[in-house]
């Protein structure tokens, strides 16, 4: 029991330590590592690391002045989500009005109820097989933490 209490312990430990490990190993966040510049045949090019935007520098007159780079595949998705929409409304309407659909164009599969679909319910033998597994990994991973606590413990 006291194993086991242990071994919860340990494993939530190095699962919030890895996190934050990480994050401190990365470079600081600051408004100077924010951006990268990249040359351009009039200026530069900014990239915001944060929100992945894209700005366009050049010099003018009185200084630089950045103007955002329009974000065609945003537009492009839009668009496409519109006449997927529209599709599908142009199908209804000529199945509900009894016409044929165009050629090579079929209409949409129905969706099936829940009493239609039938739940996999898992059977003694698979339910035996995937709680062996599941037994299996566990086991792994108390050997691997009790290795990693062994391994500490050898070090200090």
């Amino acid at each position: 029991m006291i194993r086991t209490r242990l071994l919860i312990v340990t494993v939530a430990g190095i699962a919030l330590a890895a996190p934050a490990g990480r994050a401190q190993s990365g470079q600081p966040e600051n408004e100077e590592s924010r951006f990268t510049f990249h040359r351009a045949d009039d200026g530069y090019l900014r990239l915001d690391g944060r929100s992945g935007q894209v700005a366009s520098c050049t010099r003018r007159p009185v200084g630089w002045a950045c103007e955002m780079v329009p974000d065609e595949r945003l537009a492009l998705e839009a668009e496409i989500m519109r006449l997927q929409g529209d599709n599908a409304a142009l199908k209804k309407a000529l199945i509900s009005r009894q016409l044929a659909l165009p050629s090579g164009i079929r209409p949409d599969p129905p969706l099936a109820k829940a009493e239609e679909r039938g739940w996999w319910r898992p059977r003694p033998p698979e339910f035996r097989q995937v709680s062996d597994f599941i037994a299996k990994v566990w086991r792994r991973v108390v050997e691997m933490v009790a290795g990693a606590q062994k391994e500490l413990v050898r070090r200090t």
